[in-house]
């Protein structure tokens, strides 16, 4: 036999095969195998949507982002521009969001999950199964006045660099929608 002919087909063209497996969802959740370890079912990117600000309303530390605040950072940014990070740990980011824009309510995101990597992975098998649903923003505070008496502190414009997901939000209101919690198993996957 020549070499070609006992060389695994990975050896030989790893990257069109990877590429195959990958998009018929073959990779387990390094990238490394077909079947996940400890028996974990497959994900596909998960499409997740909410609100990460909601206007008018304080948050726990009494901060009451006021409607206009995040026009001036939209424009700047964009929503690609907008990281979308795991409990605001800049080391690991899980997705990217589409979609990013102020209404009467607030501050609306949509987006998907990476899940082709550990942490997206985990991430969307947490809100498939409705145990995490926050959303809280990272920001720099450009334009604020906070009352002396109540010590609400008003923000009027912000410098938004990332939207998390979170287990605990700082605004309670800040969840994803229930339409986010939807993914789908990709073909073969184990049932945990």
């Amino acid at each position: 036999m020549s070499r070609a002919q006992t060389e695994s087909p990975v050896k030989r063209d790893g990257a069109a095969l990877a590429m195959r497996a990958l998009a018929a969802g073959r990779f387990g959740r390094d990238g490394g195998g077909a079947e996940p370890k400890g028996g974990r079912a497959l994900v596909r990117p998960t499409r997740i949507s909410g609100y990460a600000s909601v206007f008018g309303a304080p948050d726990d530390a009494l901060d009451m982002v006021m409607r206009g605040a995040f026009r001036r950072s939209l424009a700047e940014r964009g929503a690609q521009g907008i990281r979308f990070l795991w409990q605001h740990d800049p080391a690991r980011p899980i997705g990217v969001w589409e979609s990013a824009r102020e209404d009467a309510h607030g501050l609306y995101l949509s987006g998907r999950l990476v899940t082709d990597t550990r942490t997206g992975c985990d991430a969307a098998a947490l809100v498939a199964a409705g145990a995490l649903d926050g959303l809280s923003i990272g920001f720099r505070t450009r334009s604020a006045r906070r009352d002396p008496q109540s010590g609400l502190r008003r923000i009027f414009d912000i410098d938004l660099w990332e939207v998390s997901l979170v287990t605990f939000p700082l605004h309670p209101m800040a969840r994803l929608d229930a339409g986010s919690t939807a993914t789908s198993r990709a073909p073969g996957a184990l049932d945990s």
